[in-house]
Parts: structure tokens; sequence; C-alpha cells
């Protein structure tokens, strides 16, 4: 596996991510209808992950974004540098009083529990990273003159608007005219794509992006709605997965793509919103690797454990270099996060390691 990163001393960020950061509004135990209170985070799938690389990996990262230049953008910055990501690099934009010319992202979002499972409800339309242009930001200077090792984006912010489809591309040109390494998450969401052209849409923008990653992350539903990928004959749950189907469908992919390095995916087999399988795959260099399996994990708020999946993964291959170690550490990150709610890790890497190391739950004293 060859992932050519740039010199540590050259960047001044181990890792940026480019998407959207909302406010999720959490009602804890109870249900969005019946709420008079809630519990807020910050949260966003392409931030998700380099908050994760910095707050348990210990990374220097940065988010690119942009807020609506109000209270509730002040509130999500407060938020951000909690948990330790860089500021520097977010957009403010302009905004009236009532969000007419843009807004900040709200995602109310319940957990679940045994048979009943999580429910999002986003308002997220018409806001400020939705609206943002490519020359909004300075790519060039950021990776270029201010030095960044790896950039990681995915297809929930590129859904976003036909503006964000083209910041995307336009980033990840950008990362790889500098040297940076570039992740993606397909994480196709049809009811984002319906308002700008659908999947049709959705293939037509993947499949240009897919051109500039390094590290492309995606299951199978991923591969086959964005970029026309599929596997045959394969069954429901990680346990009756055709590996060869699999790795039939990836090697199709590498040589439409002959840039993908590493292409990786969770596996998942739902009991009750509270009772998962939970396991991680990853391919490199023609072959397969599969986690460490976590039967019947026990889970308290699954969102966001894709993206801890995803930023252990990074982490993994950032130090290691290693597959399999990679997609371990992903793994057992992704499962420790969704032992807390929110939806940000509040794992330590010491704890990741030990769950690697076939740790138990015993007290710790």
């Amino acid at each position: 596996m060859r992932l050519e990163l740039r010199p540590k001393e050259a960047c001044q960020f181990d890792a940026v991510s480019l998407g959207e950061v909302m406010l999720r509004l959490d009602p804890g135990e109870g249900r969005i209808r019946t709420a008079r209170q809630f519990r807020v985070w910050e949260g966003g799938g392409e931030y998700n992950v380099v908050r994760g690389l910095h707050k348990c990996f210990g990374l220097k990262t940065a988010v690119i974004t942009a807020f609506a230049d109000n209270e509730v953008g002040q509130l999500l910055k407060d938020f951000i540098e909690q948990g330790g990501v860089d500021t520097s690099l977010i957009r403010w934009m302009k905004t009236d009083g009532i969000g007419r010319i843009c807004r900040n992202g709200l995602n109310f979002t319940e957990r679940g529990f045994g048979i009943r499972g999580a429910v999002g409800c986003s308002d997220r339309a018409n806001t400020a990273i939705s609206k943002a242009h490519a020359d909004d930001f300075d790519f060039d200077f950021i990776f270029g003159e201010l030095g960044v090792r790896w950039l990681h984006t995915g297809g929930i912010y590129a859904a976003l608007s036909e503006q964000s489809c083209e910041t995307v591309i336009a980033a990840c040109k950008a990362a790889k005219r500098h040297g940076t390494v570039v992740s993606y998450d397909l994480n196709y969401r049809p009811s984002m794509w319906s308002g700008i052209g659908g999947q049709k849409k959705a293939q037509e923008v993947n499949r240009e992006i897919a051109n500039y990653v390094d590290v492309m992350i995606g299951n199978e539903e991923d591969f086959t709605a964005c970029l026309g990928f599929s596997i045959a004959g394969n069954g429901s749950g990680w346990k009756d997965l055709n590996l060869d189907g699999y790795r039939d469908m990836i090697r199709e992919a590498a040589k439409v793509y002959p840039n993908f390095k590493v292409v990786a995916t969770t596996l998942r087999t739902v009991h009750t919103a509270t009772v998962n399988d939970w396991r991680a795959i990853c391919w490199a260099d023609g072959e397969i690797h599969l986690s460490t399996a976590y039967d019947g994990l026990e889970i308290m708020d699954r969102v966001g454990g894709g993206d801890s999946f995803a930023s252990g993964l990074i982490y993994g291959l950032m130090t290691t270099g290693e597959a399999e170690q990679a997609v371990n550490y992903g793994a057992a990150h992704g499962a420790l996060a969704m032992t807390t709610p929110g939806d940000t890790s509040m794992a330590s890497v010491k704890e990741v390691e030990a769950i690697m190391s076939g740790g138990g739950a015993r007290v710790k004293r």
C-alpha cells in the first residue's frame, strides 16, 4: 500500500475536514415529538472524523466549513473549540435576522431503544456551508502554504447543494495538487440528493470526485448508488457477506479508479436499536482484511459510529501504514464511540488499543 504522506514538519495540520457542522438537539431517553428539553451537541459526518483524530488520537486537525455569523454560529464554534479542533479555516457569512440569506443547520436526533429505531429530523436547507462556493475558500493557501497531510470529506456534504458539489471537487483537486492524501465517505442519502437531481446526479458527482480519492469509504449500497458497482448474491448482515463478491466489486472499482489505495466499510447486523453485531472490512493491495468482530455490541447512541470508524482507520493508516492494523483501530474506535451519547467520540487512544488487544469491561480503579 503506497499512501505517500507529506512530512509532518512541512504541514500545519495533520488532517482537515470539509463539510457541514450542525447543532444536534438530543431529547436523551425521550422522543423528539414529546420533548420539553434537549441536550445540545455539535456534529457532522465529515467534522466528526477530524474531531476524533484530535480528541482521541492526538493529531492536529482543523475544520473547513461556513457558519452564519450569529449567536448560533458562535455556539457551534465554541463546541468545536472545546473539542480541540482548529477553527481558523471557518468562513463567517453575513446573514439577516431570520435566516433568509443563510442560516446554521439543526439536527434533531433521538437514539432509539430496543425495537424502536433511532430517528433523525434535519433542518439544514439554505445553510451557510450549503451556499458557500469554492472561491469562498483559498484551497491553494490551505493545502499549499499552510500544508495539510490528509483531507477528509464526504457524500453528505456533496449532496447539500449544487454549490457544495463543486466545492468538494475543487477542494479535492487542490489537495492532490499539493500532495495531500484524500479520503471520502460516500454516505449515500437518497433524501438529500432528491432535490438536486437524485441518484443520477449522485453518480455524476461521486464518479468525478472518485478520481481524486486515495481512501474510499462506503458500503455495498453506497458503491451501487454512487458509483454503479454492486455485489452479486450478497446476503443480509456481515455474517452473510460474500467476500469473493466484495473482492470482485472492489477489483472492478480499482480498475476504473486506479487511484484507490484503500477501500473500507463498517459491517453491521442490527438485532435491535441497542444490540448490533459490528465489524469492519478493508481492502488494500488486493487483499481483504477483516477486523475483530464485536458480536452483541450494546449501543447507547449509534450516530457517529461510522465516522469514528473512519477516524480510527485514518489514524491507523497514517501511523502504521498497515491495513489490518488500521481496520482494527477503526472498528474498536467506532464500537467505543457508540457507548456514549452524542455524535462525537469520548474514547481515548489507550481505551481503543485496550479493546484491540482484547481488554474487557471490568471496573478500572
